[in-house]
């Protein structure tokens, strides 16, 4: 019995320190099973790496409506195509994002297997970059809503205004 109360005493102390000091295990170890270990990721403090890509939107346009990082350019996920980066020298480094960072490593894989020479993909998406405090937009202006994509997918979301 003891035992059973200083694990659930262990659980909460973890869940608690996941919500009051920043990325929870479970978000971690939720995009540990979609992130392959050998395709690059760019972290939010980066700047770096950021400042010098271009930043690619592999979400739906309904998403990216609500709100997406400044400057970035929508290519989707279900209708991609190449063509749609081809002015983009392969020499130039990208940055892809959707809200966890699952479809941006398929489009990202995408990018590699056509000569893009430097692909990252955003750690933790568009729900990561929003929940350590980085901005997003719709249209120029700076917003506190992001489309969380479903219900379920939006309990990753902390911060902002949850659009769906």
């Amino acid at each position: 019995m003891k035992s059973k109360r200083i694990s659930l005493i262990l659980m909460v102390f973890l869940l608690a320190k996941g919500v009051l000091f920043g990325q929870s295990l479970a978000y971690k170890t939720l995009l540990h099973t979609y992130y392959d270990k050998d395709f690059p990721v760019v972290y939010p403090d980066q700047k770096e790496i950021l400042s010098k890509a271009v930043l690619i939107d592999t979400r739906e346009p309904e998403e990216f409506a609500v709100s997406h990082l400044n400057d970035a350019r929508l290519v989707g996920y279900n209708s991609f195509d190449l063509s749609t980066v081809k002015d983009i020298p392969k020499t130039q480094p990208i940055v892809v994002y959707c809200s966890i960072g699952a479809r941006s490593q398929d489009i990202g894989k995408k990018l590699v297997a056509a000569g893009y020479q430097e692909v990252y993909n955003l750690y933790g998406g568009v729900f990561h970059w929003v929940n350590e405090g980085h901005p997003v937009y719709a249209d120029d202006n700076e917003t506190m809503k992001v489309h969380a994509y479903s219900r379920a997918w939006g309990i990753w979301l902390n911060q902002g205004e949850k659009v769906y």
